[in-house]
């Protein structure tokens, strides 16, 4: 063990990297139950997914590739199916119409997935991160947060979306070019689910606020069991416990539900499919490399610079396989989870961390009848409270000096106000590469636009102009 991992190297023991997996496990296995949530919307399978092939494919891709990253980079960093672009995932599907499947999804997801070992291969993959200013790399995480936050809020009732005839704005020139308006009221507290979500807000608010390992997954747990004791309006209970082991669900997985190798590549040929494959692989560029420096930062990897980076190189390569394995398997985007850093903060050093986590995650496949149980308000709340999480990125934002500030706005602004991951992130680039080049040449700033920004700016103006959604 401690050939392979180099534990007395690094400073640590067998015990240490196991309780650090095990930590690392707990603050991220809310994604078992999210996930499957989400993708299937809501249980509904409105998206065409079944929720037990993709809570398998969750567990799969998560338990595979994070031990893949313990065996061969010796990095206590775990994977798992990235929140934000779950959503970006469903949300693509629904607004469609029918038009975009989700075999076309997982299909963009796969592209997406090859891109980035070319990516990463050629070294372009860092040079994007450096033509990026950090200003941007912050909107955008934040953008995902309140993206993420109000598909939760929508799912569990707490928002409601109306649309009202303006019958009583006085006709005028005006009048004819708003013949109605979109409304957001809060949901009615009569509303069992509304209710359940507020409760499981309040659990995992205060779960966090006492710094509790694992707060959202506990706050989730906890909601169920008060679901137990709550009943909708026919009378069933919200959580009902008859359907444990049904034919939904069961103790033993059943790999052949798993929607392995479900592409379509010829139905990717339809407008829009470079829209989400580009949004894809810019999002994951960015979420990927803020997590991996940030956690080789807290193990103390980067103080030799050369090795560190190596390591994450090595990392990110592993992590583009990532992409396109769990999309083999049925899931979207799968990335490195930042709850690292949970695992690290424990002694976490080496790859029997990740491995550890790995293993769980494999296990996790014999616990779908209780991630089954788990009512969507529960997991609707984690959502809000994980919006809540990477909202915390605003305070890296420097909104005093609006060369940077005003793109930041419009990339957080654009994407929940929008409903759409890819608008913010577009209009972020091409107003910081307006508003950069114009302070420059005015002489107000010397403010670097790198070429590759040049290039994105192009291509979305491009895109808006010439491909329609």
């Amino acid at each position: 063990m401690d050939r392979l991992f180099k534990l007395k190297e690094n400073g640590t023991t067998v015990r240490t990297e196991v309780m650090a997996g095990l930590t690392t496990f707990m603050t991220m296995a809310y994604i078992l139950a999210v996930n499957p949530n989400i993708l299937s919307a809501f249980g509904s399978g409105a998206t065409g997914m079944d929720w037990t092939a993709v809570f398998l494919a969750t567990a799969i891709a998560a338990g595979v590739i994070t031990i893949c990253m313990g065996l061969f980079v010796n990095f206590p960093v775990a994977l798992a199916p990235g929140m934000g672009l779950n959503a970006y995932f469903a949300t693509v599907i629904l607004a469609s119409g029918g038009t975009f499947t989700y075999q076309m999804g997982l299909t963009a997801v796969f592209i997406s997935g090859l891109i980035f070992i070319v990516l990463t291969v050629t070294k372009v993959r860092q040079m994007l991160i450096v033509a990026v200013p950090d200003s941007l790399k912050h909107a955008i995480t934040v953008g995902i947060g309140l993206f993420i936050a109000i598909i939760g809020l929508k799912n569990s009732g707490l928002l409601t979306v109306a649309v009202e005839t303006l019958n009583d704005v006085p006709k005028g020139k005006y009048t004819d070019l708003l013949s109605f308006e979109t409304v957001f009221h809060i949901g009615s507290m009569h509303n069992v689910n509304v209710l359940l979500c507020i409760i499981g807000l309040a659990l995992i608010s205060i779960l966090i606020v006492l710094q509790v390992r694992g707060a959202i997954l506990f706050g989730i747990l906890l909601t169920t069991v008060v679901g137990m004791f709550m009943h909708n309006p026919d009378g069933t209970p919200v959580v009902n416990l008859a359907t444990l082991g049904s034919e939904k669900t069961t103790w033993v997985p059943d790999l052949s539900k798993l929607a392995f190798a479900e592409f379509d590549f010829a139905g990717i040929m339809n407008a829009g499919i470079i829209s989400v494959i580009l949004t894809f692989t810019f999002v994951e560029l960015f979420d990927t490399f803020g997590t991996l420096v940030g956690t080789a930062n807290r193990a103390g990897f980067m103080k030799d610079k050369v090795e560190g980076q190596k390591r994450v190189g090595k990392a990110m390569m592993v992590d583009a396989i990532g992409v396109s394995g769990g999309a083999l398997v049925g899931t979207s985007t799968v990335t490195a989870f930042v709850e690292s850093a949970a695992g690290v903060a424990e002694g976490g050093r080496t790859g029997l961390t990740a491995v550890t986590t790995g293993v769980c995650f494999l296990l996790a496949l014999f616990l779908a009848p209780i991630a089954a149980l788990i009512p969507g308000s529960a997991t609707a709340a984690a959502l809000i409270i994980v919006g809540v999480l990477m909202m915390q990125s605003v305070r890296e934002i420097d909104f005093q000096d609006l060369v940077y500030g005003i793109p930041a706005f419009f990339t957080v602004a654009f994407m929940p106000f929008t409903y759409n991951i890819a608008n913010g992130i577009s209009f972020g680039i091409v107003s910081y590469v307006l508003l950069a080049t114009v302070a420059k040449l005015s002489g107000k700033g010397q403010y670097k636009v790198h070429w590759l920004m040049w290039v994105l700016a192009v291509l979305i103006v491009l895109r808006y102009m010439f491909i329609t959604e």
